[in-house]
């Protein structure tokens, strides 16, 4: 199947190449209107959560009491008493429109709120909160937009905070984050690209192809858009992972390519071979990561449940942007592929015989004492991850922002500066089977208790509207800190008022229901991910070992990443050198994305590498040497593949977004240790230790496989299984 759609694009490659290029102009234009049509905002919470419930009820007649801007005056010389001051601030608030505004308190308005805590200690900063009438947090974004320039104070410095300011913020950082990161990438992509083939035109395939396809991401996110809400950040990683694996597709098929022009073939027998071959690796390491994302959608969150739906499209768009784009684009180049050769170093060395090759000589290495071997790498493997044990799930928050962004600064400020934060505020929404307004003294003494709550500084109640009634809440700690998550379970866990149902929302709320979401849905994805994983290497290799093993040996890859991201960010350590402020907490959405791209990016080095020991096995029969001529002729190409996808994805590591940065260093240490010590040493020790049986299947499932399987070169399939093959003539005979 896959030579033969090869043979066809080859055969009509100039129809294909026009397409293509009619296709990305046409990307270019409409398809980049796609980050105009974002209607679901960052959509991180579960809409079936507390906190979500709550926030629905406070978006009716019972009203939201909560400070969704929070805008810092600040005049180092002069104090709020000076009439200078606070004419500059009560003239800048006089002019602020007050349409889409519920509330604007300050000091000199400060609603029910005491006067003096809207002054800094040292009384040279003060502060106004705005309520929008609006909930979304992207309409808050588009209001605070069309008002921000009305709040500056001649002479005064001005910051915004505030979680729609936070928004807004990583917003803004986001775009400019992605531009400066592929600004940083493509050219040391270009340069990679050119070492790693030695010629100028072999090295422009790869760049070609991922192009069409990050372009074509665009469309299909904007075709998308248009049959559900997709998450406003969506944009920032599915752009970047259609080039990255684009990028890596067609690294295998060029390879392959090129290796069959060198072993003597024509042109068309060389595009016919590579897409069958290649191709077929490709497609099933396509299908690979599509299944990884696809178990996204196994999470409520918007964030996370889109995030799957658009990486399953992109995925799908690349490998058949490399299937058709690219054996057209190889049959045009032919023999060309090596023009324009770049003069290296030991580039007219001879090469040596595989047999003394670096990875034929370390593969046989760890294969010579197979047990020992697997039980050093993986206690180093589980070492690495052992620092997980202690983590701190969180959600996004100003936390993610960098410490000079206004959002951070005036958190810290209200933090030290202030008696009262007003960005620290909680919602307990008490639902009555009647009128609520007869049950006031029953209401005061909930709000007593909730008083007594460790980290509660202030409660009371703040609006009763038929039978539902809302206590407003005050609280200290840090909302991502393990004291406010005991803070909320504690809240949550008293007695509510006779004859109700409490509802609690609020920063530190809608952490710990995210976290517990996360947390519940986690272990349904891994399965989902892992069972039809196994299904499809096993319609790929015929073996029920090897699926189970990949599986196990990907898992293993992952837990030394979070073991590393834990250490970083939480902990504190290197955050000089990637320049954060550690917060004591990991993004509680990080491992669901690092699981869904690094499992499958491991899957697809997996199904590359095992498909040349497979072809070597048939040939041979001999499963040790099998393993050693096969990690020996796709060790380079892996490498190269993990390193160019590491440039693409480490473009996150200078992310000014803490939660970009954690996903570029997830992936870049997964990738590495993936390509490295688990393919590289993990596998043929583990395989070592499987022998022949790492083929072994049941004879009824051999059978089937050999009808409906699929083999590298699909012409080679027989009709007549036997059992279960010990020998290379066993296998012949399947």
């Amino acid at each position: 199947m896959f030579g033969a759609i090869g043979k066809f694009t080859a055969r009509r490659r100039r129809w294909v190449v026009v397409a293509a290029v009619v296709f990305t102009l046409f990307a270019g234009v409409w398809g980049t209107g796609v980050f105009g049509s974002f209607t679901g905002g960052a959509g991180f919470d579960d809409p079936s959560s507390e906190s979500v419930t709550a926030d629905k009820v406070l978006a009716g007649p019972l009203g939201r009491a909560s400070n969704d801007v929070i805008v810092l005056y600040e005049d180092r010389n002069r104090t709020v008493d000076d009439p200078g001051f606070a004419d500059a601030v009560r003239g800048a608030l006089a002019s602020v429109p007050r349409a889409g505004i519920e509330r604007l308190d300050s000091y000199w308005a400060p609603g029910a709120q005491d006067k003096d805590t809207y002054v800094s200690k040292d009384r040279h900063q003060t502060y106004a909160t705005v309520q929008f009438t609006s909930d979304d947090d992207q309409q808050q974004v588009k209001a605070l937009t069309a008002i921000k320039d009305d709040f500056k104070a001649e002479g005064l410095t001005v910051r915004f905070g505030g979680v729609a300011a936070m928004t807004e913020q990583v917003n803004s950082l986001t775009g400019s984050d992605i531009a400066r990161a592929e600004t940083l990438s493509i050219p040391v992509l270009l340069l990679l690209l050119v070492l790693i083939f030695r010629s100028a035109v072999a090295a422009l395939l790869p760049l070609a192809v991922g192009t069409f396809v990050a372009l074509g991401s665009f469309v299909v996110l904007r075709v998308l858009t248009m049959f559900t809400e997709i998450s406003s950040t969506v944009i920032n990683v599915i752009t970047i992972l259609g080039l990255g694996l684009a990028i890596d597709y067609a690294l295998f098929l060029v390879n392959r390519f090129r290796e069959e022009l060198q072993a003597g073939a024509d042109v068309d027998t060389a595009v016919h071979r590579a897409t069958a071959t290649a191709g077929r690796t490709v497609a099933f390491s396509g299908l690979a990561v599509a299944i990884s994302f696809a178990g996204l959608a196994l999470f409520p969150s918007r964030f996370l449940s889109s995030m799957g739906y658009a990486a399953v499209a992109v995925v799908a768009f690349a490998v058949v942007g490399s299937l058709t784009l690219l054996p057209a684009l190889l049959r045009y180049t032919g023999h060309r592929v090596d023009k324009w050769r770049i003069p290296l170093p030991g580039g007219r060395r001879p090469a040596k015989p595989e047999t003394q090759g670096r990875w034929y000589r370390t593969a046989h290495a760890v294969m010579r004492k197979p047990l020992l071997s697997t039980l050093a790498i993986v206690a180093v493997l589980v070492g690495l991850g052992a620092p997980l044990l202690g983590v701190n799930w969180a959600r996004p928050g100003d936390w993610v922002l960098p410490s000079t962004a206004d959002a951070k600064v005036v958190s810290k400020r209200l933090a030290t500066d202030f008696t009262t934060n007003p960005g620290q505020i909680m919602t307990a929404v008490v639902r009555f089977d009647s009128a609520a307004a007869p049950h006031h003294a029953e209401l005061d003494v909930y709000a007593g208790k909730l008083r007594s709550v460790d980290g509660v500084s202030a409660a009371a109640t703040t609006a009763v509207n038929g039978d539902d009634a809302r206590i407003s809440l005050r609280y200290t700690p840090g909302p991502m800190s393990a004291a406010a998550r005991d803070m909320v379970h504690e809240i949550r866990a008293l007695s509510p008022p006779g004859g109700s149902k409490v509802l609690v929302t609020g920063m530190p709320a809608s952490r710990v229901d995210i976290t517990d979401m996360i947390g519940t849905r986690m272990p349904w994805m891994a399965l989902f991910v892992a069972v039809v994983s196994f299904l499809v290497l096993f319609l790929a290799f015929g073996s029920v070992l090897l699926p189970l093993k990949s599986v196990i040996l990907n898992l293993l890859s992952l837990l030394a990443a979070f073991g590393a991201i834990k250490w970083i960010f939480q902990d504190g350590h290197l955050s000089g050198l990637f320049g954060f402020d550690p917060v004591g907490a990991v993004d509680a959405d990080f491992p669901v994305l690092v699981i869904a791209i690094a499992f499958g990016l491991a899957m697809d080095y997996e199904v590359f590498l095992l498909s040349r020991v497979r072809e070597e096995w048939e040939v041979g029969g001999d499963p040790i040497e099998s393993m050693a001529l096969g990690i020996q002729r796709t060790a380079k190409i892996i490498t190269s593949a993990a390193l160019l996808l590491v440039v693409v994805v480490g473009g996150f590591m200078t992310s000014s977004i803490l939660f970009l940065q954690m996903i570029g260093v997830g992936l870049v240490i997964a990738v590495i240790v993936d390509a490295t010590i688990v393919r590289g040493l993990l596998v043929p020790a583990t395989m070592a230790l499987l022998g022949k049986a790492a083929w072994w299947t049941p004879a009824p499932l051999a059978r089937w496989w050999s009808r409906y399987g699929f083999r590298e070169t699909p012409e080679q399939r027989t009709a007549a299984p036997a059992a279960v093959p010990a020998t290379p003539a066993a296998r012949s005979a399947r």
